[in-house]
């Protein structure tokens, strides 16, 4: 995201547009994402979703997309959109002073950091440490950065 300063995500957060909205899936594109039915969920639902889980626990991209998914009896959930308003909600509880939103707690369905938070990588590292989480290292020089043996700290939903 560009420009994070200017935008108001709070905003953009509670902007649900006619969502949800449960799309029906052509053959192809149900071949590709391994369903019929998908939804779009609104921002909020994520952040809510989100707010749940608790110190020293984790959640993956993966889990709120089938959280959304079962919640809105589709098969699957938009895997883009749920990327996009994962990084809105982040974005709005960092520009709050209340009411915040765990959101260093939500990790890429790998258990991967998210470089797209507010302050990149390095927040959302330091607060996880302060969790009592591990980050380490893979590669050389793409390095990306992750929570050691995350699974065992995922929440189930």
């Amino acid at each position: 995201m560009a420009n994070e300063d200017k935008k108001d995500f709070n905003a953009k957060m509670n902007d649900s547009k006619n969502m949800p909205k449960i799309v029906e899936l052509d053959e192809e594109a149900a071949k590709k994402w391994g369903g019929k039915t998908m939804v779009i969920a609104p921002p909020i639902d994520y952040n809510e979703m989100m707010k749940k889980v608790p110190k020293g626990k984790l959640i993956t991209n993966d889990i709120l997309r089938k959280a959304m998914a079962k919640k809105y009896k589709t098969d699957i959930t938009c895997p883009l959109t749920c990327g996009i308003f994962v990084n809105i909600c982040a974005w709005a509880s960092y520009q709050r002073n209340k009411d915040i939103t765990p959101y260093w707690r939500t990790l890429k369905s790998n258990g991967e950091l998210n470089g797209k938070y507010p302050e990149g990588i390095e927040m959302q590292k330091r607060l996880l440490e302060e969790e009592g989480h591990t980050i380490i290292t893979k590669g050389t020089k793409n390095i990306k950065y992750y929570v050691k043996d995350f699974e065992k700290s995922l929440l189930e939903v």
